[in-house]
């Protein structure tokens, strides 16, 4: 029932988890252009050289409209970016950049695991799970299926699934944190949250997989 995101690394790869909170361009553009023993300048053409100048151009267009406030479309498929979709396969390869022959960084081995789409690039998707890892991966690995994942305000705290959209309503079950389960529906305040063993309303805040107030039919 726990939603082990089952990320097995590849050798000589390293993953640097970050916090969800952080900022999505912030945290990304670090990432690229960190310089070790380099200016500025070598670090843009390492980085470069790495995921591609139009994807680079691509990611910095989606960027731009978030910070001015707009709702950013992706520049290949017109649908919002950031969006949350959920694995498709119970194997996908997470890559470093945006064509095969960039390095797999680590492979996700369950399939429904909610992720976060940043940014698009022709055919790749730029992902962001609920642990705050970041990669890139190719778009038919991905569903429009909304799942999520249960994020308690406390550690160790059990979450009250509700039987309907209600404090006052029967508690039919108490969730830990990282069960996944289906979105069947959300109303901007709360979700209706299906997994193995359990039915009923969740609030939405609790979640990973749905954004505050968005309403997902």
């Amino acid at each position: 029932m726990l939603a082990h995101t089952a990320r097995e690394a590849r050798a000589g790869s390293k993953i640097q988890p970050f916090s969800y909170q952080m900022a999505v361009t912030t945290q990304s553009f670090r990432a690229v252009f960190k310089p070790i023993g380099c200016n500025l300048g070598r670090a843009i053409g390492r980085a470069v050289r790495a995921v591609g100048m139009a994807a680079l151009l691509a990611v910095a267009i989606q960027t731009t409209a978030l910070a001015a406030g707009d709702i950013p479309t992706g520049s290949v498929s017109g649908l919002p970016v950031p969006r949350f979709v959920s694995l498709k396969s119970d194997r996908v390869n997470v890559r470093s950049g945006p064509n095969k022959d960039q390095d797999v960084r680590w492979v996700y081995t369950r399939a429904g695991m909610p992720v976060e789409i940043t940014a698009e690039f022709e055919n790749w998707r730029r992902i962001r799970d609920w642990e705050g890892a970041e990669g890139w991966v190719y778009h038919s690995l991905l569903s429009g299926r909304r799942t999520a994942v249960v994020v308690p305000t406390l550690k160790d705290e059990l979450v009250p699934l509700y039987e309907s959209a209600d404090l006052e309503s029967a508690v039919v079950a108490r969730l830990q944190s990282g069960v996944l389960g289906q979105l069947k529906s959300c109303n901007g305040q709360w979700c209706e949250f299906n997994g193995k063993d359990f039915s009923g309303w969740i609030r939405q805040e609790r979640l990973w997989g749905a954004y505050p107030n968005e309403k997902v039919d």
